[in-house]
């Protein structure tokens, strides 16, 4: 089979592997029909962390091939979503609604997903389940599908663990898919401000699409002053999608004093002084997030329905031969995201 082997920053290579076997009674083998590329991939890509040959993908939407013999709730045949995470779904942090941090699986967590076929751990309760099959679909809902695997779950856990409550002031740090993505979560939990961030014009616009109602562009302390005067004093709720120190100092800096700060961007080299929430009664919470629980609970539904459309911010096409290709358009900010068609 096909599959992206990382080899260093900025090279991807399509290399022949063996197909996956079942390997634990809990496995699924999967053959992945749309993959993508995430930003947070791009990290190692970039030559900004130690990578393997192991591709970082860990989006898919695939078809079921095999189960492992206690696997009791897809079989072959059935088309699935398959998260970045592998939740068991009845340990503490399953039932409280944080499957993304499962007590019961030390590898709770996807790659290798850029790949024709994948083996996916812990299958019984993670994977969703589609109706149908994906020919039955659009190509544009299927965008939405995957969302489904990462971003929009991302997105609405930002949203989740920021306690965003109807007629909120909500501001949204970071205009990828996931920032986009936080924006229809906070107006589909009621938000009725809500302040993007975008230097883009394209990605403003599809911000305005999904619902933002103002984008402040600028950043440091102009952005931050700008986004306290929009939010009258600080909003209800900040949303920080990007993972960096600099959108992480700002995130403890723009909401009202009790804001809940919804940090679902990477970290990546963030320091945080305690004094910064304390002084101000502010509340920082997020991680990991809880996909297979809001895709069952919510979001499949409202992309099957129509309520929500966040495949858009897949504005790039590519094969898994055009892997490296796809990748270098989300580097040099050509595409959000890069979506890949098997």
């Amino acid at each position: 089979m096909k599959y992206a082997e990382f080899e260093g920053a900025g090279q991807l290579t399509i290399k022949d592997y063996p197909l996956p076997k079942i390997e634990q009674p809990d496995d699924v083998i999967l053959k992945v029909v749309r993959t993508c590329v995430c930003g947070s991939d791009l990290w190692a890509y970039r030559g900004f962390e130690e990578q393997g040959p192991e591709n970082d993908g860990h989006e898919a939407l695939g078809i079921v091939q095999a189960v492992g013999a206690e696997i009791t709730t897809v079989k072959p045949g059935d088309f699935v979503i398959a998260p970045f995470t592998h939740g068991c779904g009845h340990c503490r942090a399953c039932l409280a609604g944080f499957d993304g941090d499962c007590q019961n699986h030390t590898d709770n967590f996807s790659n290798g997903c850029q790949a024709e076929y994948i083996r996916f751990q812990h299958g019984q309760w993670a994977l969703v389940k589609v109706p149908g099959q994906p020919s039955d679909y659009s190509e544009g809902m299927l965008k939405s599908l995957l969302t489904l695997a990462d971003v929009m779950a991302t997105g609405y856990h930002a949203a989740r663990v920021a306690n965003v409550q109807p007629g909120d002031s909500v501001i949204v740090l970071g205009d990828g898919a996931v920032g986009l993505c936080a924006i229809i979560a906070a107006k589909l939990r009621g938000a009725t401000q809500i302040i993007s961030t975008s230097r883009h014009p394209s990605r403003q616009a599809l911000a305005s699409e999904f619902g933002a109602t103002i984008n402040i562009a600028e950043r440091g302390d102009e952005g931050i002053k700008k986004l306290i005067a929009a939010s009258n004093g600080g909003a209800d709720a900040v949303l920080e999608c990007v993972g960096t120190e600099l959108s992480t100092n700002e995130s403890l800096k723009v909401g009202r004093p009790g804001a809940i700060i919804g940090r679902v961007g990477l970290p990546h080299g963030d320091k945080i002084d305690p004094s910064e929430t304390f002084e101000r009664n502010n509340s920082l919470a997020g991680g990991p997030a809880s996909v297979t629980t809001y895709d069952k609970a919510l979001l499949l539904k409202a992309v099957l329905d129509g309520k929500i459309n966040p495949g858009k911010v897949f504005d790039g096409t590519f094969t898994l031969d055009q892997i490296e290709e796809a990748y270098q358009a989300m580097t040099d900010r050509q595409v959000i995201k890069s979506y890949i068609v098997l």
